[in-house]
């Protein structure tokens, strides 16, 4: 089932537009054998968050081209700033390209100041990706998952926080590597996770989540 989002951008972004529809949606079509499920879930309007898991650079690209082009100015992946912000031209290109949510996670600073940029974010209708590992893992290997989502969830209670869940752009493009490989990948989009009273419980929802989609790409493939 397609997505149904027609959601107009208050501002239109051309720079993030052409990128995603000269180069990133034919890369995918073309090298990527990309099997999408439950597309149909996945949250058209803002302010909402997406949360994923995390094993390469091709991850938030992809998620961000599930959107149509129309809807992709509303969409952001919260990313690094020490990383994507390092010098001159990667913090244009961040900025400008791939439109991200920096954050300064090298600082001393307390959970609030550390979401700021996320909670302006949603405050302005905004889609969030964030990955709750933190930062990328080995190829199809999970991570621990951080608290922050909880407190920037607690924060928001209007906004829908949607587990997906990502197999295969590990291999497609591991940590480190720079040329993409083709390879059969799987995308498992779920349902909302559930509130919970306190950060481990939510953390511990999120996790249920994950380990159940995960559990649907598995048995689709026949993994063991």
């Amino acid at each position: 089932m397609s997505t149904t989002c027609t959601t107009k951008p208050k501002k239109t972004k051309w720079l993030k537009l052409l990128f995603f529809a000269l180069l990133i949606k034919p890369i995918i079509t073309i090298l990527i054998g990309l099997r999408i499920y439950n597309r149909e879930l996945l949250p058209c309007f803002g302010p909402a968050i997406v949360v994923a898991n995390h094993n390469s650079h091709l991850d938030a690209v992809v998620l961000m081209s599930l959107y149509p082009l129309k809807t992709l100015s509303m969409v952001r992946p919260v990313a690094a700033a020490d990383y994507f912000f390092r010098n001159r031209f990667l913090s244009w290109f961040s900025k400008n390209i791939l439109d991200l949510v920096p954050i300064e996670r090298n600082t001393l600073t307390n959970k609030e100041d550390l979401l700021q940029p996320c909670h302006q974010a949603l405050a302005d209708n905004q889609i969030l990706i964030l990955f709750p590992e933190g930062t990328r893992g080995e190829p199809e290997q999970r991570q621990p998952l951080k608290k922050g989502i909880f407190y920037l969830s607690q924060a928001h209670a209007e906004c829908t926080v949607t587990p997906i869940f990502i197999y295969g752009l590990g291999k497609t493009l591991p940590k480190g590597e720079k040329v993409i490989v083709p390879f059969f990948s799987d995308i498992v989009i779920g349902q909302p996770v559930p509130s919970a009273p306190n950060a481990t419980d939510y953390i511990a929802n999120l996790q249920l989540s994950f380990d159940q989609l995960a559990q649907k790409i598995k048995t689709d493939r026949y993994i063991i």
